[in-house]
């Protein structure tokens, strides 16, 4: 990788691993749908110009119902229960839970047909991730109440159903409009609700700061920097990100806000990235068991 892909992945990692301490302090004033339309809305505001600049947007038309139905697994849904679920829930285990996309992803890959093929490494990895997993509900969320528990189960399974939508339909359309269409699809929907939501005074500094950096940096500047990267480094390196985000997220909740770095917190961080690279590595003869999109997923919060 060159200097400046480097510089382009570590700056990758770190405004993917923030936004689970941001939407922490967001929801302190703010409900999950209000800032689901903020984040929606900015993010959509700063990168439509940059698409219609390219003018490719028309090419989303034709398939304008598996843009929404992407819209709505991958940003719609699973951004309103996250900020739900950190209410209840720290930063930094919620970035840990989330990075179990990548084995869900690898699993409906498997059952819905899919060419990816498990190997011996592949089956250890998906049952590594999965008890990653056990550990950190057992450990850490073992006062956590049902719907939290609910609300995370449907996060995770959208976020690696969206990239699944994604290759199948939309996959030869260009990945910029396609999440600016996203993104401006979900703020429109989200209108109504967020806006009546919106507090009736302006919220301490520190929560108008979140949510500005959820939708800018985390939203906006985050996919114009991972599109360059994959110009850059090339699409597998480039959802590498996916395995250190999480350290990230753990790093900030721990130093910014005073989270516990529980044994838990710590036993499911190693069990489940060590998981995760051992199931979404190339099998010999065929495909990584998990497509590059379904990484990226769990890297976006």
């Amino acid at each position: 990788m060159s200097r400046r892909g480097a510089w382009l992945f570590a700056a990758l990692c770190l405004i993917w691993g923030i936004p689970y301490l941001l939407i922490k302090v967001a929801v302190r004033e703010i409900s999950p749908a209000s800032l689901v339309f903020l984040r929606t809305s900015l993010g959509a505001l700063l990168l439509l110009p940059l698409a219609l600049r390219r003018g490719r947007m028309r090419a989303l038309l034709p398939r304008w119902r598996p843009v929404l139905a992407f819209a709505a697994v991958e940003i719609a849904l699973p951004w309103l229960l996250l900020s739900d679920a950190e209410r209840r829930l720290s930063s930094s285990l919620t970035g840990l839970l989330i990075a179990s996309v990548p084995l869900v992803g690898a699993v409906l890959a498997r059952a819905t047909g899919g060419r990816e093929r498990f190997d011996a490494r592949g089956v250890a990895g998906l049952a590594v991730g999965f008890a990653g997993v056990v550990a950190l509900l057992g450990l850490d969320l073992g006062t956590g109440d049902a719907l939290t528990l609910v609300e995370m189960a449907i996060v995770v399974l959208g976020y690696a159903v969206g990239p699944a939508i994604a290759a199948r339909w939309l996959a030869d359309l260009p990945s910029l409009e396609v999440i600016t269409a996203s993104l401006a699809a979900c703020a429109v929907a989200y209108a109504p609700l967020g806006v009546a939501q919106l507090p009736r005074a302006w919220p301490p500094v520190e929560v108008v700061a979140a949510v500005v950096g959820l939708g800018i940096l985390c939203t906006a500047l985050a996919f114009v920097i991972f599109f360059r990267l994959i110009a850059e480094a090339g699409p597998v390196r480039a959802t590498l990100v996916a395995y250190v985000n999480p350290a990230v997220a753990v790093a900030a909740g721990v130093a910014v806000l005073g989270e516990p770095l529980t044994a838990g917190t710590a036993l499911g961080f190693t069990l489940i990235l060590l998981g995760s690279f051992l199931a979404t590595r190339p099998v010999a003869g065929g495909r990584a068991s998990a497509s590059p999109p379904a990484r990226r997923a769990a890297a976006g919060g």
